[in-house]
């Protein structure tokens, strides 16, 4: 797994560059948002299966039929499968929040899974919507945490979303 400090060093190594005002920069940030990550991590930490249970509760509010008869997530099995899929996006998200960058994601989470839900006809849509339900209260909580700007915790969630709504299903 990288990190944003990797990632950029990595890149300056790789063009033979020495480290200018940019990434320079970028380092400053990184760091001065250090405690603000660690401090959502460990909020999501010890919250995280009452966040994916709301978070859920929520989306089978907004969008019922997944829970009805013939619905994706009918079945303890699939409701279960579904929870479980929410948690592992959550866990991944906080691993690329603390990193500063969201290979994680890339590597451990999205490589193979358009397959897969391809194949199990996993709709997307709704797989989205959970994933913001869960930035926004992953966010809430931050701001109820003393954190002023929550702007970084956008970045994983949205990368999920965005690469989640490539998906043909």
């Amino acid at each position: 797994m990288r990190d944003a400090i990797t990632n950029l060093i990595r890149n300056y190594d790789v063009t033979g560059r020495y480290l200018d005002r940019d990434a320079m920069d970028s380092l400053k940030a990184y760091f001065s948002s250090g405690i603000a990550r660690i401090t959502v991590a460990q909020l999501v930490n010890g919250n995280s299966a009452s966040i994916v249970r709301a978070a859920s509760a929520k989306l089978f509010e907004e969008v019922p039929e997944l829970i009805r008869a013939g619905g994706n997530a009918y079945t303890t099995r699939r409701f279960s499968a579904c929870l479980r899929d929410m948690d592992y996006y959550l866990r991944y998200a906080t691993y690329a929040l603390v990193a500063g960058d969201t290979n994680v994601l890339d590597e451990r989470v999205l490589q193979g899974l358009r397959e897969t839900y391809n194949s199990l006809g996993v709709p997307i849509g709704p797989t989205v919507r959970g994933i913001q339900i869960m930035k926004e209260m992953v966010k809430d909580m931050a701001v109820e945490g003393g954190i002023n700007d929550t702007s970084f915790i956008d970045e994983p969630f949205e990368h999920l979303c965005r690469d989640f709504s490539d998906l043909s299903v």
